[in-house]
């Protein structure tokens, strides 16, 4: 297998765990309020810490890649996760769970700089014309790490008890790190291959990137609510029809997992369709499924979910593939940085949101009912966001800008 593909699998698979683990908590927490005797508000504002280093802690970790050591990075991922994780399942405190899932979310937060910008450079030296359907893949990944996170945890929940959920994924992290380190050598990212692309002017580029802050923050809130909240979500309104943890769970299983392939379907179509295409056509799914997901009950409630989890998972790709095209190779892990510090920043407000409206007696009408505004915000951004591919947007501009772009060769 060449080296590049064994990179990408592994990057793959760390994908999922990042996901999983951080939404591990959120489908514990309900088997955990007997122990703790707290509500569910209360012992899931305890992982706000842990969103916070999600985000916070991309900017450190996207430096270390480019400056040290990206596969290194990676490693210390594996293997601190997990680490974190087995902590996490032997807390016997409020404050030492607390502690427990902000260690997991710096640890996760070194996956989205380092390992997006790993797969970018490994899979331009495959395949420049195949970026989009392998960000697509790896999107998939992700997200069956999303699904998993309420299967595994629900399963093992149930038949184990919750401190087993974080035991065993964390032991298996840290397997995988082991192999990773053996298997993986330590070197500079491959160069690129294909044809060299046209500079992108300043005006296109800093258009760009205000629409992508605009999505990062809102897109981040409504990504983590809506996962978030999804379990709790079905176990209230579909408690008589599914009635077990682990039914709850097989649910939102499928779910989360039929949203994922939206990752899949989106890469294949950013290879095909310019970026702003695709970018509509997703984003106009947001707000209308939001707000249906928090009025309907009972069987009909999985269809506005579908919705929202095809238009949620999808725009992570449309992200991702902004900052692949607007950026260099060797400032992506940096720009890849201060993508997710916006994104996963914005998130860590969801868990209180969630908290504040849920235990205040809002309920979840009034949640997706926020979260259907901050869906149309990322619609209007795309309706502003550069037409054509980087270079076709720039026929926008002046011809003085365009003149000067022809003119300038490099790296996009």
């Amino acid at each position: 297998m060449p080296l590049a593909r064994r990179v990408i699998n592994y990057v793959n698979i760390a994908h999922l765990f990042d996901h999983m683990f951080m939404l591990i908590f959120p489908t514990a927490v309900l088997a955990m309020e007997a122990d703790f005797g707290r509500s569910y508000g209360e012992l899931l504002a305890l992982s706000v810490g842990g969103f916070i280093a999600f985000g916070a802690g991309s900017v450190p970790s996207g430096w270390l890649g480019d400056k040290w050591s990206r596969r290194n990075m990676l490693g210390v991922f594996f293997i601190g996760i997990g680490a974190a994780a087995i902590f996490a399942g032997s807390t016997t405190s409020l404050w030492m769970l607390a502690v427990a899932l902000t260690l997991i979310g710096l640890f996760a937060s070194i996956y989205h700089p380092v390992g997006t910008a790993m797969l970018t450079a490994h899979a331009e030296s495959l395949s420049s014309e195949k970026l989009g359907r392998e960000l697509g893949t790896n999107g998939v990944w992700g997200n069956v790490g999303v699904a998993c996170a309420a299967l595994v945890t629900g399963a093992i929940a149930q038949f184990l008890g919750w401190r087993f959920a974080f035991f065993i994924p964390g032991l298996v992290s840290i397997g995988f790190g082991i192999a990773y380190l053996l298997m993986v050598p330590d070197h500079a990212s491959p160069p690129r291959k294909g044809k060299p692309q046209i500079k992108v002017p300043r005006a296109i580029a800093i258009r760009a990137f205000a629409v992508l802050a605009v999505v990062g923050v809102s897109g981040g809130v409504v990504f983590n609510a809506a996962t978030i909240a999804l379990p709790k979500l079905f176990s209230e309104r579909m408690h008589d029809l599914i009635g077990t943890p682990v039914g709850i769970s097989l649910l939102v299983f499928v779910v989360y997992l039929a949203g994922a392939m939206a990752q899949l379907i989106i890469g294949r179509l950013v290879d095909r369709y310019t970026l702003k295409q695709i970018f509509v056509a997703v984003s106009f799914l947001q707000a209308p499924c939001l707000l249906l997901a928090g009025f309907t009950e009972s069987w009909w409630l999985i269809l506005p979910c579908l919705g929202v989890m095809f238009a949620v998972f999808g725009q992570v790709t449309i992200n991702d593939t902004m900052v692949a095209r607007y950026t260099s190779d060797e400032w992506r892990a940096r720009a890849f940085s201060l993508r997710y510090l916006l994104s996963f920043g914005a998130s860590a407000t969801a868990v209180p949101l969630i908290a504040l409206v849920y235990d205040r007696g809002g309920g979840f009408d009034m949640l997706f009912g926020v979260l259907a505004v901050l869906g149309l915000s990322i619609f209007l951004s795309a309706l502003v966001f550069p037409g054509g591919s980087p270079t076709e947007a720039a026929r926008d501009l002046q011809p003085s800008a365009t003149s000067a772009m022809r003119s300038e060769v490099g790296r996009a």
